[in-house]
């Protein structure tokens, strides 16, 4: 099995091997029957340490990302505390992109700053800047997300990889916003890639989920033990689902990726919108670097700037069909309202956006319906 699309179907999902069911089942026990003092069945022990569905949905995840070695967590949140918790300490410096996920930019700053782990805010795609940023000796990550959040920000992937890795510096991919359909950050020179699982990977927003993959095996022998140690894993049920979900990925992303392509031409033409952020603009400054590292499409989610707050305002509380509610990478389509929602805590930091800035999720409506509602709530 070589292409994407019949991986992501059958890697790791055989029929059952007693009764031959094609969907493999959950397997909800906590433990595991040994068959001696310390002779585990297949592995099994003990379900923080490891589950059939989540192992599978590990080794699924690697293999899409082109990688080695998967780890299923409980949140995307949980996902990137593990980053951090294996590769920084006291006295270390992380680099973090200008244009990043709140949460992202709460947990290193925050939470792992009051631990004595220093970080800075940069533009990457300044190379000078990247450069000027890193302490030799000190700066241990450099933290990507490309397409980023809410401003749909690229970064090219590769270059920045290249340059942390002249100083020694490991290079983390957040690769929510495109998923291994549309890239594989690992492929392009990446060290580690992290997922909140619960958006496009899941893609039907009923679980929780987040994962980091690599290729290390040292750090794999450190994951694992975090893993073991601390319990942050996701559940049997959330593995499966997010498993059951991988299987029509491909198509999923192609339909949120063309349908935002339409969405971003009509607001980029409509007299209302100020700016409309979407790297498939060819008026996108990354529109470029995203072509050459983006396959299928560039991603399901549109930000665009109204004349102000209050335009902004009233229009999320306009739509009908798009649904006023944080997050992205359902089926059903979401508006957002990034100063007053997911970045409402972070409006006084380096990564505040502006007031006027509304974020579409893209769902997989019909765009005809999609557009309808937009001007409906535009006008």
């Amino acid at each position: 099995m070589s292409e994407f699309e019949t991986r992501a179907i059958h890697f790791k999902q055989e029929p059952d091997r007693n009764n031959g069911a094609v969907i493999p089942p959950i397997y909800l026990a906590s433990t595991h029957r040994q068959s001696n003092i310390g002779e585990h069945m297949e592995g099994m022990e003990y379900s923080r340490v490891g589950n059939p569905n989540r192992n599978a949905l590990e080794e699924a995840l690697a293999n899409l990302e082109g990688s080695k070695h998967g780890f299923s967590f409980a949140s995307g949140m949980a996902a990137e505390d593990a980053i951090m918790r294996v590769l920084t300490s006291a006295g270390d410096h992380v680099v973090m992109t200008k244009q990043i996920y709140g949460g992202t930019y709460r947990l290193i700053d925050k939470v792992y700053g009051g631990t004595g782990v220093e970080s800075d805010v940069v533009d990457l795609t300044d190379e000078a800047a990247l450069r000027a940023a890193i302490k030799p000796g000190k700066t241990k990550l450099i933290w990507i997300e490309s397409p980023s959040n809410p401003t749909l920000a690229i970064v090219d992937i590769a270059r920045v990889s290249e340059i942390a890795h002249e100083y020694g510096v490991l290079t983390v991919v957040d690769n929510t916003f495109a998923s291994p359909y549309l890239q594989r950050p690992i492929e392009l020179g990446a060290d580690i890639v992290v997922h909140s699982t619960t958006k496009y990977l899941g893609g039907h927003s009923d679980l929780l989920g987040g994962a980091v993959i690599f290729n290390s095996d040292e750090l794999a022998e450190q994951f694992h033990f975090l893993q073991y140690a601390t319990g942050p894993v996701s559940s049997p049920f959330d593995a499966w689902l997010t498993h059951r979900s991988i299987k029509t990925l491909a198509v999923r992303m192609e339909r949120h990726s063309s349908n935002a392509q339409a969405i971003a031409e009509y607001l980029l033409a409509h007299p209302k919108v100020e700016e409309v952020y979407y790297p498939g603009l060819p008026s996108h400054p990354g529109h470029e670097i995203a072509k050459r590292q983006m396959e299928h499409g560039f991603g399901g989610v549109v930000s665009f700037r109204l004349k102000d707050e209050a335009a902004a305002r009233k229009f999320c509380v306009s739509t009908e069909l798009f649904i006023l509610a944080e997050s992205l990478g359902g089926i059903e389509s979401l508006v957002n309202y990034p100063a007053g929602m997911t970045h409402l805590s972070l409006m006084e930091s380096p990564i505040a956006v502006s007031k006027a800035l509304v974020r579409l999720a893209v769902g997989l409506e019909n765009v005809k319906d999609q557009i309808a509602d937009l001007a409906q709530a535009l006008g």
